[in-house]
């Protein structure tokens, strides 16, 4: 078996920690370009990494192989938000998943849509009412956190402000401290934000808690009442339910989203009378632009990816930007293409791995489907929109989640309601 492309380097000073979180995708483009491999390996947070950026790759880690990959118990996710099922591995991680499946699919999933339709038409009715151009990131992430925050823990903007502002304030706290350095240190006038982070997570917890024991409605009820194998299980994943990156993660996909049909007026009214055309919209969205730059495994023994040897203890990162733009599946992977998923890769879905991929893959991802339709459907009926100025910078950044560096402002235009006709599509 061949060995990996690229050197390992040596502990500390071999490290390409702060060169690979600076910008991943050039990180990643660049050694894919000098080892003409699209699987190499590199040192990355002092181990010896193997980088994954094929679709061959990533579906023989997270599917045929998600036994011998394991997820790394000393990662900070787990110091975070405790043993959950993206944390734990094996058995544990299956029964886990199992408890919880319901909560996501089926009945609990449609008690939700005339939830999702109201907070939609809240938060996005007013977004041409100032005349002025909006920063659609921060309004997105707003809409993300009333949804999360009103169907997991029953606390809605309208009826409960001020303890949704406290929530969504420590949210963030807790969230910013996660992707901080993990010092937990404090001195006078100052404080780590790692530390902010676990007094923000702690103050949730009995919140958290507090809903549990008293709120038997909805999913919070629901999920107290599941068969999980211990008492503090459900306040830790209800913690990892209501954190900051599913806000984060829609706001991310919906920037994409009228980024891509902005000034398109044609591919807007199509998208909003052709549903399987908007899916289509939605899954090359989620290909050129995935919110989460991907994710990262411990081999548990030797083993192989794509035909190149993989040591025990090696990392391995799988690049969702990468695998997406594989050229091997993708043709013209850079471009913005929504057809191909109605011919060439038509039913690869599965090729994708924005939310994970096989059986460790996003237990939301039905969730999110249903909240990212239901919020591109509201713009879509409602609104034209462009950018506004006309140009700027829509360079993306990867890290935490991907978004154009400087946020882009859009300017929205109420559409005449009263017009069906259809015939304006310039």
């Amino acid at each position: 078996m061949a060995k990996l492309p690229g050197n390992a380097g040596v502990s500390v000073i071999g490290d390409k920690s702060l060169e690979f979180y600076r910008d991943p995708v050039s990180f990643c483009q660049k050694r894919i370009e000098k080892h003409r491999s699209r699987v190499f390996q590199c040192r990355v947070l002092n181990r010896p990494t193997a980088f994954v950026c094929s679709v061959q790759g990533m579906r023989e880690l997270l599917c045929d192989k998600s036994n011998v990959f394991l997820k790394d118990p000393t990662d900070l996710m787990t110091n975070m938000y405790g043993d959950t099922m993206v944390t734990t591995n094996g058995e544990e991680a299956c029964l886990l998943r199992l408890s919880l499946t319901s909560l996501f699919t089926g009945s609990c999933l449609n008690e939700s849509n005339d939830y999702i339709t109201s907070v939609c038409e809240r938060c996005l009715k007013d977004l041409s009412l100032s005349g002025q151009p909006q920063c659609v990131y921060s309004a997105f992430k707003r809409l993300g956190t009333e949804l999360v925050l009103g169907l997991f823990m029953n606390v809605r903007a309208e009826e409960q402000p001020e303890l949704f502002q406290e929530i969504m304030q420590l949210c963030t706290q807790h969230w910013h401290g996660l992707i901080s350095t993990p010092v937990n240190v404090k001195v006078p006038l100052w404080s780590s934000g790692f530390s902010t982070a676990i007094e923000a997570r702690d103050r949730l917890m009995e919140i958290i808690k507090d809903k549990l024991e008293n709120d038997t409605q909805g999913f919070v009820g629901t999920l107290a009442s599941l068969p999980l194998p211990d008492s503090s299980s459900a306040s830790q994943h209800l913690l990892l339910f209501i954190s900051a990156l599913i806000p984060k993660a829609l706001a991310s996909l919906l920037t994409s989203f009228t980024l891509a049909l902005s000034g398109n007026r044609q591919a807007r009214r199509r998208a909003l009378e052709d549903p399987a055309y908007l899916h289509t919209v939605l899954l090359e969205v989620q290909r050129l632009w995935p919110p989460f730059i991907g994710g990262r495994r411990i081999a548990d023994q030797d083993s192989t990816l794509a035909g190149f040897s993989v040591p025990k203890d090696y990392g391995v990162i799988y690049i969702s930007h990468s695998v997406h733009r594989d050229p091997e599946v993708f043709q013209e992977p850079d471009n913005f293409l929504p057809e191909r998923w109605s011919g060439r890769n038509a039913g690869q879905e599965h090729f994708l791995c924005s939310f994970g991929n096989g059986p460790r893959s996003c237990i939301g991802t039905k969730l999110n489907d249903v909240f990212l339709k239901e919020a591109c459907m509201y713009l879509l009926k409602n609104y034209d929109w462009c950018l506004d100025p006309p140009s700027q910078d829509l360079e993306y950044k990867w890290l935490p989640v991907s978004r154009p560096a400087n946020p882009p402002t859009i300017a929205f235009t109420r559409l005449d309601r009263t017009r069906s006709d259809g015939s304006d599509t310039s």
